[in-house]
């Protein structure tokens, strides 16, 4: 059973406190302040044998829940994850770990800290027997927890955060880049194990967000900042372009998303889609490809309507036989642009060859066009009429571009 009002000194001396505090309007802030860290000191002194942290409770779905913060070093004897092997979800409380993801989760952290930039990781949440843990509340929500020596919480959602900082304190070339950091867990009150489930299948209902989103709404430098720029600079993009969802909505007659012109953008610069182009400078990189990309586009005779034509003045129809007739029109052919583009990229120059832009610009771009077929335009010989689909495969996209540039003597 959870100890309430476990100190009865420490609970009336902090009610005292805080009686006083609101009665008397001499006290500074600093003069509160030090008070409240005196009065915690003295009573974390007293349990240095245990783990003592400062918290809130409060109550969720019936529940009550507790809000600590943790110093990084706490984390991984606190924290235990118990993740369900493969194909057996009675075995864990959560999914089964996912390969590489921690290591994505640690490299985020190493990036973002050795240059002194801001990141953040998601709280993490845990469950724990109510019975073995102490809680003081000291009124108003404010609590002290307390935490025997051996006590772990069992992680609902965030093991693979837990093993990314795991490996950063146990590499001590990395450890000082968390040696002042706390970490936050909300913890459930509850070990009822199919409740741990349930609560896992809960906190996973979110929506994924769209990577159109996550670029749109992510810092204004390398390919995310170029991108951005690229959207209002290039008139085929500016309105055109659909910055929060997956795929374009038709509804408001927009033909791409951010993530479709961001790996070209990629491919043009490295011929990598998923390069981030965090040593790219913004201005200079987006000022070179939009002037490519206008020269482009408005040369091109597949492209050059919707390019001199604002989304306004443009119809539903318009725009959905443009999506279906232009491989310019589909993810698939913007990277195929973008891997050609780089051909024609002078790094010296920071510039596109616009000899060799108009080349492709001269290109038959319609779905039609025999440099596409059997590579990122197939038939269906199982559906009626021979429909022609298109090949999202890396290796149907590399096959265009070698066929193109072989069309194009360029190889």
């Amino acid at each position: 059973m959870i100890v309430y009002n476990g100190n009865i000194e420490l609970t009336d001396i902090f009610k005292k406190f805080m009686t006083q505090t609101n009665n008397t309007s001499s006290s500074s802030p600093s003069d509160i302040k030090q008070q409240i860290e005196r009065l915690m000191s003295s009573y974390f002194a007293k349990n240095d044998h245990d783990r003592c942290y400062s918290g809130l409770i409060f109550q969720h779905g019936k529940r009550s829940m507790l809000q600590i913060n943790v110093p990084a070093k706490d984390l991984p004897n606190l924290l235990q994850a118990r993740p369900a092997a493969a194909n057996n979800p009675d075995s864990g409380k959560d999914r089964p770990e996912i390969k590489g993801h921690a290591d994505e989760i640690k490299h985020y952290i190493v990036d973002r800290a050795r240059k002194g930039e801001a990141w953040i990781i998601g709280t993490f949440t845990a469950n724990v027997a109510p019975e073995i843990i102490t809680i003081v509340e000291l009124g108003m929500g404010i609590c002290m927890v307390i935490v025997p020596q051996g006590v772990q919480f069992d992680l609902t959602d965030g093991q693979h955060r837990k093993k990314a900082i795991q490996e950063f304190l146990s590499d001590p070339n990395e450890s000082e880049l968390l040696a002042e950091e706390y970490f936050p867990i909300t913890l459930i009150l509850e070990d009822n194990f199919h409740q741990c489930q349930a609560d896992f299948r809960d906190i996973a209902q979110a929506k994924p967000v769209d990577k159109s989103l996550l670029l749109s709404f992510g810092k204004s430098s390398g390919r995310a900042g170029i991108t951005k720029k690229l959207i209002e600079k290039v008139p085929m993009f500016r309105g055109k372009t659909d910055k929060i969802n997956r795929s374009p909505s038709k509804k408001y007659k927009l033909i791409y998303t951010t993530n479709y012109i961001a790996r070209a953008v990629s491919c043009a610069f490295t011929d990598n889609s998923e390069d981030e182009l965090e040593y790219y400078d913004v201005e200079k990189s987006s000022e070179a490809l939009a002037k490519c990309l206008n020269h482009f586009f408005s040369e091109c005779s597949q492209t050059q309507r919707i390019f001199e034509t604002g989304v306004e003045k443009l119809t539903v129809n318009e725009v959905s036989d443009f999506k279906k007739e232009c491989l310019l029109g589909v993810s698939v052919g913007m990277e195929i642009l973008g891997r050609l583009l780089y051909c024609t990229y002078e790094l010296k120059s920071n510039s596109f060859n616009p000899n060799k832009v108009s080349q492709l610009a001269q290109l038959d771009w319609s779905r039609e066009n025999i440099l596409w077929q059997n590579n990122v335009v197939r038939v269906n010989p199982r559906q009626k009429n021979s429909t022609k689909t298109i090949s999202w495969g890396a290796s149907a996209i590399a096959d265009a571009v070698k066929v193109v540039k072989t069309e194009l003597g360029w190889m």
